[in-house]
């Protein structure tokens, strides 16, 4: 054997001893111990990153964060079903706290309650409204409502916890979904919001209070309530360019994508929405007892019946949504439960955009922004903070500008999830990308980890986030919900954010560099068992 053959072989088999000796002696032992006291990690907060300097944290190489479960973790779909083998993956299927009574939103009697005296309640407004409309000879249509205690809608309600709307593997919200689709509706009305609306509406304004829109409530016939909005524009028609994002179109499809994105990032803060065909006569128009709906009806010149909103959000029927001829396509999402017992409020977003034509806001122009966020209640403590930034990776991939007020839920208080309510105005645009949307993620660099390991997870080509989403929106009745270019946009969109998280990393590579301080070892900070810590929080 030549010498330089022998020697290069020695000294192979010397760098593999040393290596075998390091795996062996430190690194699994030091795992070992890792897996054993894994809650000792969840001390600073459930997942957090924090990219530029944060408390300490280390800046590992983006390509170190990718959670790679062990041989065998990944179930092999037979149907070969992307969506299945992300919902099958480790990261999918981490076992949830368990929940006491301070976690739960609400107990089975508190609201089953609470829904025997709205009942009640029901009962004797419709006997006084039958009474009045015979005396009038007013002819109304009567459907028997009833109360089931089994109902998919109650057990969505009593899902609802502290980490989320609803568990990854509750069984409730498929059952929901498919529920809505056929219930019987046995009420129509305008919403809540749209009615304090009325008598302060000024048509003369050009941005009008809530936009270009008009939706319901609907009750159904097993007490049931959803929120519908109908269709008002096709699914190839993109927002223009000179529209302003505060005068844009709703769309339904958008909710319905949302709701499905929402659950493919394993955030389930959006209540569950499913597509169906209204008949606006039969399900509207005939069940409502607002006179002032009723009012707004009319028939077209192709003879389908139309509706419109009789100056609440816009005053003319160039405006109205038009059945075809009575039927018409739109989204229902399911109502959370009822204010007086499980009252939520309304906060500011601190990214706010400006509505109007010419104004900006501090953080459009100011890039130290998040520095003074950190410094403010309740963002400089808590999850608070990353949950927003959490919504405008969300907001980003949808392309919804107008984000102005998120909702938590009080019982859960400053460590509650933000609800990501009202994505109508979401999928507007798939040529462009709103890179401001990102602007808590780009000036804070802070992220969950969990978060990030599943944006991940859907870049890598056997998951690809498009794939997952398309097999996912196939299972609504008005499919299809999303155009191609749509699904390619969160693609494209996806990789964006995963280049913001890496000009923060190369930030604080910069920063630590200039203090001098010594990074922490990448092992430590995204250990499997640390990374997915209560990761729904």
């Amino acid at each position: 054997m030549p010498g330089w053959l022998r020697d290069r072989l020695l000294l192979a088999a010397t760098f593999t001893a040393i290596f075998s000796a390091d795996l062996y002696f430190i690194l699994l032992p030091k795992l070992r111990r890792m897996g054993q006291g894994s809650r000792q990690f969840c001390s600073c907060g459930p997942s957090n990153i924090s990219l530029p300097g944060q408390g300490g944290l280390a800046t590992p190489h983006l390509s170190n964060w990718t959670y790679v479960p062990p041989l065998g973790a990944l179930t092999t779909d037979s149907t070969g079903s992307k969506l299945g083998r992300l919902f099958a993956h480790p990261l999918y299927n981490i076992q949830t706290p368990a929940l006491g009574p301070e976690e739960k939103l609400l107990l089975v009697e508190q609201l089953m309650e609470y829904y025997r005296k709205k009942m009640s309640r029901w009962e004797r407004h419709m006997k006084l409204y039958m009474e009045a409309a015979a005396v009038s000879n007013i002819s109304v249509t009567e459907h028997e409502v009833t109360f089931d205690p089994d109902a998919s809608w109650l057990k969505f309600h009593l899902g609802i916890n502290r980490y989320a709307l609803y568990s990854r593997d509750d069984p409730a919200v498929p059952q929901l979904l498919e529920d809505m689709q056929g219930m019987a509706v046995v009420s129509a009305d305008y919403t809540q919001d749209e009615k304090a609306l009325k008598g302060v509406c000024d048509c003369t304004q050009v941005v009008k209070p809530s936009g270009h829109h008009l939706k319901l409530a609907l009750k159904m016939h097993n007490f049931a309530k959803a929120m519908f909005k109908p269709m008002r524009q096709q699914r190839d028609e993109e927002t223009p360019e000179d529209v302003f994002y505060f005068v844009d179109l709703q769309r339904h499809n958008a909710e319905i994508a949302a709701f499905h994105l929402d659950r493919v990032l394993d955030f389930r803060r959006v209540p569950p929405v499913t597509g169906r065909l209204v008949n606006v006569t039969g399900e509207i128009l005939q069940v409502t007892h607002n006179e002032d709906l009723r009012a707004v009806f009319f028939t077209s010149p192709a003879n389908n019946t139309c509706f419109f909103a009789k100056c609440l959000y816009v005053c003319k029927t160039e405006y109205a949504v038009c059945g075809n001829p009575n039927l018409l396509e739109g989204s229902l999402s399911a109502y959370l439960p009822g204010l007086s017992i499980a009252p939520r409020i309304s906060i500011p977003n601190p990214w706010i955009r400006s509505y109007t034509f010419t104004g900006r806001e501090e953080w459009e122009v100011n890039p130290f922004y998040c520095d003074t966020i950190k410094k403010l209640y309740p963002y400089n403590s808590g999850n608070r903070l990353l949950n927003i930034i959490d919504m405008s990776i969300f907001d980003f991939l949808t392309g919804n500008m107008d984000r102005h007020h998120y909702e938590i839920f009080t019982k859960f208080g400053d460590e509650g999830f933000i609800l990501h309510l009202d994505n109508a105005r979401g999928f507007g645009k798939h040529s462009h990308d709103e890179m401001s949307i990102l602007a808590p993620l780009s000036q804070c660099c802070m992220i969950k980890s969990s978060t990030l390991v599943r944006l991940q997870l859907l870049a890598r080509p056997e998951f690809r986030l498009s794939d997952v989403m398309r097999e996912s929106l196939k299972e609504d009745p008005l499919r299809p919900i999303l155009t191609e270019p749509h699904l390619l946009a969160l693609d494209r969109r996806l990789q964006k954010v995963l280049r913001v998280v890496q000009r923060c990393i190369r930030r604080q590579g910069r920063d630590e560099r200039q203090r001098k301080v010594p990074p922490i070892k990448q092992a430590s900070l995204l250990h499997p068992v640390f990374q997915t810590c209560n990761p729904s929080v």
